[in-house]
């Protein structure tokens, strides 16, 4: 069975392999998209009444947050720590002002007041309680780990099945086996001509996720794409993509995209650390691989 449906500025498509009956499928596929719908709404930085957004007004306030926007938070800071601040959750402000401020169904934009030397250690989380405490007006983007976190619970409501997968725009999780029961063979689109794959990859319980430069750029400064280094707020022009495959697709998503901020060398060094698997493309269609894949 296959659905789709739209969210986070994406089609979302579930594809099931099973002996189980049409019913008992469909209402597993719609439990995994009621999933997406929900982490939409807590981490959009789009909407003015999503949870994210909410608790961003509130400055020097703690603010008990959900599961759903907690964790998702909580990862980007660990990844943020983990690169020095190259990867920075609170890239939102830049995003904003390069034109990424754009809801992508109501077409409503979003323009908000922050820091611009705000940064990630300006946000301050409480595991016991689960609050957070913004130091400075700044803007949390979660582009990098939502959609990924969303696939992750999308694929547990799935785990019953003999096969999934969950594509949420090339950002996937492949669970079990296929309908021949073989490996799921996935591509990774080449970033010139997307009729074409660049590359194939056999996986089975394991997500791919791929930060491009060639899908959204800024429509308000020539050669700005939506990956902008926190600290220089400039888009790299090293890679044209970068995907990883990761036990999780939320690893997969926020290390994709750190990996291309990084570039070859400590990008590199990164995957390896984490003991993840990567397929970076440079500007001049070169391909490196990194960690057997």
């Amino acid at each position: 069975m296959k659905k789709m449906k739209l969210f986070m500025d994406t089609v979302v498509d579930i594809q099931v392999v099973t002996r189980k009956s049409d019913d008992q499928t469909e209402t597993a596929i719609d439990r995994a998209f009621e999933a997406f719908r929900k982490v939409e709404h807590a981490c959009s930085r789009f909407s003015q009444d999503s949870e994210l957004m909410e608790a961003c007004r509130q400055i020097k306030t703690p603010v008990q947050i959900s599961p759903l926007l907690f964790e998702p938070l909580k990862f980007a800071l660990e990844v943020a720590k983990w690169t020095d601040g190259i990867f920075d959750p609170t890239v939102g402000k830049a995003m904003e002002d390069m034109g990424f401020n754009q809801h992508y169904l109501t077409e409503e934009t979003v323009q908000s007041s922050s820091s611009d030397a705000a940064t990630y250690r300006d946000i301050i989380l409480n595991e016991q309680d689960r609050t957070l405490y913004l130091r400075k007006p700044l803007v949390i983007d979660l582009g990098a780990v939502a959609k990924g976190f969303a696939i992750d619970l999308a694929a547990h409501e799935l785990k019953e099945f003999e096969g999934f997968v969950v594509n949420a725009g090339g950002d996937l999780y492949a669970g079990g086996v296929d309908e021949n029961g073989s490996k799921w063979r996935i591509g990774i689109q080449h970033p010139e001509h997307k009729e074409e794959m660049i590359q194939t990859l056999e996986i089975s319980n394991e997500a791919v996720c791929t930060s491009g430069s060639y899908e959204r750029k800024s429509a308000l400064k020539a050669g700005m794409h939506h990956i902008i280094n926190p600290i220089s707020k400039q888009s790299s022009d090293e890679w044209i993509s970068c995907s990883v495959v990761a036990p999780y697709a939320m690893m997969a998503d926020a290390f994709s995209t750190a990996t291309f901020l990084l570039g070859l060398e400590h990008g590199g060094t990164l995957l390896e650390q984490a003991d993840l698997k990567g397929i970076l493309i440079a500007s001049d269609l070169q391909i490196y691989q990194i960690g057997g894949i």
